[in-house]
């Protein structure tokens, strides 16, 4: 399964805009490689991918400087400038998704979450991952389950946060 197409024209600009050319970003949950595909000739891409036959299907060891595979509820990780997570949180139970999510507020200067709404998703081509465990997110929910964002692209479908605080750049 890729990342959706919806509202990365936009995550882009505000990336563009927000970050100099050669920041650190990680890329969680890499999937197809997609944000790599739109970002690696501006930042500095890792990549992080739970599932192996991604890895090999889509060569993301390729598309990265480095690639980790692992799960993001252990990994540990120093600072990035930035830190994607592109359609991830609605895999994870909520109670994992705000530690992940408040474990990378101190060690990213800002982050991308992106996020389907109310969509109910199973396990797709084998891989249990791909399980929407928070499958009834809606723009409220998203506000009371993860506080401190601040929607940059919004449709009745589909969100992307980025943490409300001062960043120049």
């Amino acid at each position: 399964m890729g990342s959706y197409d919806e509202g990365k024209v936009e995550a882009v600009k505000w990336i563009c805009a927000n970050f100099s050319c050669g920041s650190t970003c990680l890329d969680v949950g890499a999937c197809d490689g997609k944000w790599s595909d739109l970002l690696r000739d501006y930042l500095i891409m890792d990549g992080l991918e739970v599932w192996q036959p991604y890895i090999i299907k889509h060569k993301l060891a390729a598309k990265y400087r480095r690639l980790f595979e692992t799960d993001i509820r252990s990994f540990v990780y120093r600072h990035y400038d930035l830190i994607i997570f592109g359609d991830i949180i609605e895999h994870l139970p909520v109670s994992d998704a705000q530690k992940v999510i408040d474990y990378a507020k101190y060690h990213c200067r800002n982050m991308i979450v992106a996020v389907p709404y109310q969509y109910k998703q199973g396990e797709k081509h084998g891989n249990p991952y791909e399980v929407h465990i928070q499958d009834d997110l809606t723009p409220e929910l998203f506000d009371s389950r993860y506080e401190g964002f601040v929607p940059i692209y919004q449709t009745d479908v589909y969100g992307y946060y980025v943490l409300e605080k001062d960043n120049d750049g």
